[in-house]
C-alpha cells in the first residue's frame, strides 16, 4: 500500500523526473534463524523468560531472503538555483504521515556530517530524537535518525518533513566529490567504434575499496564481451 509508512514517498511523477532512479530486487538463500527459550532461575523460583535467537551453526536449515531497493538521486543543488537546502516535500512533493502498520522496524536517516567548521552551519528540522555514527569508506558519517514507530515524533505534528537549511547563504561552488565515485561516457558511433567507457576514482590516500560495477544499458545496444577491457594505473588487466 502506498498510503502508509515510507512507500507514501513513491511518487512516480517525482520519481521519474528524477536524475537517476533504480529499482532492484534481491533473493538470496540465508541460514534459518530458530527461536528458542530459556527460563532464569533466582532462588528456586523462575522469575524470566527470555528469548534467543540462535542462527544454524551448519546451515542445514536454509531460508529465503527477499530485499527490495529503490535508489533515487535529486539534483536540487542545480534545481534550487545554486542552494543546498532541501526537504522531503521538494524532493517527493509529498511527507510522512505515519509508519507502516505491517513493519517492525520503520526509520528515516539523514547524513548530516560536515567537513570543518559547516556543523555549526548546519540546520536540521524537526531535530532528531538519536544520532547514528558510523564509518563509511575509511570516514566518519553521522545520521540523524527518525524512527517511525516512536508515538512523540508525530505528536506535534501531523506529519514528518525533514528538512536541511543553511544558517547563512551560501557559495554556488561545486559540492565536494566523494571519496569513492564513478563517471560514464560514449564514445564514436555504431557497432564497429561506438564504446561505453566507465571511469570509477578512488581518492583514498592510502586505502582501497571492493567494487561491484553494475551497467545498465538499453535493450536494443549489443554488447561483445570479448571487446572488454579493464585498465588500472595504466597497466591493462585480463579479465578472468
Amino acid at each position: 500500500s502506498l498510503q502508509a509508512g515510507l512507500a507514501v514517498l513513491l511518487k512516480a511523477e517525482r520519481l521519474f523526473h528524477s536524475s537517476y532512479h533504480s529499482q532492484a530486487v534481491h533473493i538470496r538463500p540465508v541460514c534459518r534463524v530458530t527461536r528458542q527459550f530459556a527460563h532464569l532461575p533466582c532462588g528456586g523460583f523462575t522469575v524470566a523468560t527470555c528469548l534467543f535467537l540462535v542462527q544454524d551453526a551448519s546451515c542445514l536449515a536454509v531460508s529465503w531472503e527477499l530485499r527490495q531497493t529503490l535508489t533515487v538521486v535529486f539534483d536540487t543543488f542545480s534545481s534550487g538555483q545554486g542552494k543546498k537546502d532541501w526537504s522531503l516535500f521538494k524532493m517527493f512533493s509529498r511527507t510522512l504521515t505515519d509508519a507502516c502498520p505491517l513493519a517492525s522496524q520503520s526509520k528515516v536517516y539523514v547524513d548530516i556530517s560536515a567537513k570543518n567548521k559547516e556543523k555549526e552551519l548546519l540546520e536540521v528540522t524537526p531535530p532528531p530524537a538519536s544520532v547514528h555514527e558510523a564509518i563509511v569508506q575509511g570516514d566518519k558519517r553521522t545520521y540523524a535518525v527518525y524512527d517511525l514507530l516512536s508515538p512523540s515524533l508525530f505528536n506535534t505534528s501531523r506529519s514528518l518533513n525533514v528538512q536541511l537549511k543553511w544558517k547563512r547563504p551560501q557559495d554556488s561552488s561545486e559540492l565536494p566529490t566523494p571519496v569513492l565515485h564513478a563517471q560514464r561516457y560514449v564514445s564514436g558511433y555504431g557497432l564497429q567504434t561506438g564504446e561505453i567507457c566507465t571511469l570509477i576514482y578512488n581518492t583514498h590516500p592510502y586505502r582501497a575499496f571492493p567494487v561491484i560495477l553494475l551497467e545498465t544499458v538499453p535493450w536494443y545496444l549489443r554488447l561483445y564481451v570479448h571487446t572488454l577491457t579493464i585498465i588500472t594505473k595504466g597497466k591493462e588487466n585480463k579479465p578472468s
